[in-house]
């Protein structure tokens, strides 16, 4: 059975066409978000796809095979393929089947006797599995192995749910703080208790590792300082930057009991190992030579950790995410606000940080407040006629930078920063020739990352207080900038086509805002070149939080723009 006419169109291959046209668009794709993930949006219609990976996720969080194959037969223009509904039905029945128990020293694979001749035809056991009274085929696994046979297994299909606990680490007396105003404890808003809540439960496997996603601005710090607090247990907070650092350490503070002497930070030139130490991924990473040790990898085991947190899991390094492998005894919290990876490496996310524990559409929380309306809009213009000659003669690489600085784009923020004056803009690119070219122009501080950490906290504190109405940055601030007041963000060239800057951005602006509670996001693109392309694909994060933007069109000989309306 299906329903006669709907905006889904199923197909075998386990893609879905979504028709975004259909008055139960909307509704079919917040059902369908949770499954499947969107891949690309050629106009009207928007394919989805339906994966393993994707399932598991959707498992772990709770969603069974049945409430996954009622969303596309509730939803389906036509029948659904059979065949679709058996594979969802046994990726589903495997995320559980696969159980890591502690068993002794050691621990044990514990498998249903169905899956484990499957299992033994892998090679990742040098010996047979033993059959149990309780059903179950066991396999002995050491306990260093135990990242790497969750990687493989989940490599190879298997996702394996690890019950076999974790170590408590060193004890840490730590509280949520009461409010200075009121004496009353700091209170976490209903999702935060809830994403918090679903982490920290261990019966069943539920919690004690996995990933928390939620949109800029939600409050991801706070959740991770909840869980903390909740643990009561030393802890080590990784970071993609020394600015987010510097954001732990002030919220740790002001939202907790724990005081400056309980704080480290491992960063810059701070090599400080307290209780809760706070590092920076690039630390981690960086050594002398490629053939050279990580040398600030001995982090990992300066103290008796309980938790780690990753902050913008889905930025982890490829060199953390080998030590993390074997970390698995630690609890692992990862936050994000997109589970997307440009290396695609989400099935390592899930196999070493763990499933997705919790998650919540933008819309969800734009509707009730708690972050801001945004509309977005794409502004295309042709390329200016001094670049026109260059570009048609430039190799591929050589075009994408010229299409980027395209001089045309300096009249369109020009004419934004006129209509948004009064509010607080941020100006965003990748090139630092243009981004230097506006502030000349315009008299805008500029922050880069030849700017120094207290130069850019000063500028950051003057846009934060209004002195500064507009700032101009390049992608040193995609991330843990925390500007509460933007209003405005201009996006005039970017990282290709990356979903993961694009999510980023955005949240620099999502932050509630008194009044009518909006803001605004502009892409700037130059029309009939490899631009339009790459904005296309980085919409496709827009259209997985369910936004629709408007396309404007600059003509070549006024400012007047054209606009129409888009879906994402």
């Amino acid at each position: 059975m299906h329903a006669a006419g709907g905006p889904l169109i199923v197909q075998g291959d386990a893609s879905v066409l979504l028709d975004v046209r259909h008055p139960d668009a909307e509704q079919a794709r917040e059902s369908l978000a949770r499954f499947a993930e969107l891949v690309k949006r050629p106009g009207d219609l928007h394919t989805y796809r339906i994966t393993p990976l994707s399932v598991w996720n959707a498992a772990a969080s709770g969603l069974t095979a049945d409430e996954m194959t009622d969303c596309l037969i509730a939803f389906s223009r036509y029948d659904v393929p059979a065949g679709l509904i058996d594979r969802i039905g046994t990726w589903a029945e495997r995320y559980g089947k696969i159980q890591l128990e502690a068993d002794g020293e050691q621990l044990a694979l514990a498998v249903d006797r169905d899956l484990a001749v499957e299992l033994e035809g892998l090679g990742l056991f040098p010996e047979a599995g033993v059959p149990a009274p309780d059903g179950k085929v066991r396999w002995r696994v050491p306990s260093a192995r135990r990242g790497e046979v969750k990687r493989e297994l989940t490599r190879s299909g298997y996702p394996v749910l690890d019950l076999a606990g974790y170590s408590r680490g060193g004890q840490l007396d730590v509280e949520l703080k009461a409010a200075a105003s009121s004496g009353a404890l700091f209170r976490l808003r209903d999702y935060q208790e809830r994403a918090v809540d679903l982490f920290c439960l261990e019966d069943a496997g539920a919690g004690g590792s996995g990933v928390i996603v939620l949109p800029c601005g939600a409050g991801k710090t706070i959740v991770g300082i909840a869980a903390l607090a909740r643990l009561r247990c030393e802890a080590l907070i990784l970071t993609p930057s020394v600015t987010s650092v510097q954001q732990w350490r002030s919220e740790l503070l002001d939202k907790t009991t724990l005081t400056e002497r309980d704080i480290g930070v491992y960063a810059g030139s701070e090599r400080q190992v307290r209780p809760v130490t706070i590092a920076t991924y690039s630390i981690l990473t960086s050594r002398n030579s490629k053939t050279d040790d990580y040398r600030h990898m001995k982090l990992f085991s300066e103290r008796d950790w309980g938790l780690i947190i990753y902050d913008e899991v889905h930025l982890l390094p490829a060199p953390v995410f080998r030590m993390t492998a074997d970390l698995q005894a630690k609890r692992r919290l990862g936050l994000t606000a997109t589970l997307v990876r440009e290396d695609g490496r989400e099935e390592d996310v899930f196999s070493l940080i763990g499933p997705k524990r919790f998650d919540l559409f933008w819309k969800t929380l734009e509707a009730k407040g708690w972050i801001a309306r945004v509309t977005c809009t794409e502004i295309r213009v042709p390329l200016d006629p001094a670049a026109a000659a260059e570009y048609a003669a430039a190799g591929q690489r050589a075009r994408i930078r010229i299409a980027a600085e395209n001089p045309a784009k300096l009249r369109v923020v020009r004419e934004l920063l006129a209509r948004h004056r009064g509010q607080q803009v941020l100006i965003i690119g990748q090139y630092l020739r243009q981004l230097k070219q506006m502030a000349a122009a315009w008299g805008v501080p500029l922050i880069t990352g030849e700017t120094s950490l207290d130069e850019r906290e000063r500028l950051y504190a003057r846009f934060r207080s209004g002195e500064e109405p507009v700032l101009i940055v390049s992608k040193v601030a995609n991330l843990a900038v925390d500007l509460p007041d933007a209003a405005v963000a201009v996006q005039v060239s970017g990282s290709y086509g990356s979903r993961q800057e694009e999510a980023q951005r955005i949240g620099r602006i999502m932050r509630p805002k008194s009044g009518l509670n909006e803001c605004w996001f502009y892409t700037v693109v130059t029309e009939g070149t490899k631009e339009t392309e790459y904005a296309r694909r980085r919409q496709l994060f827009l259209t997985e939080q369910g936004y629709t933007y408007r396309i404007a069109r600059m003509p070549e000989a006024d400012g007047a723009a054209g606009t129409e309306a888009a879906g994402c």
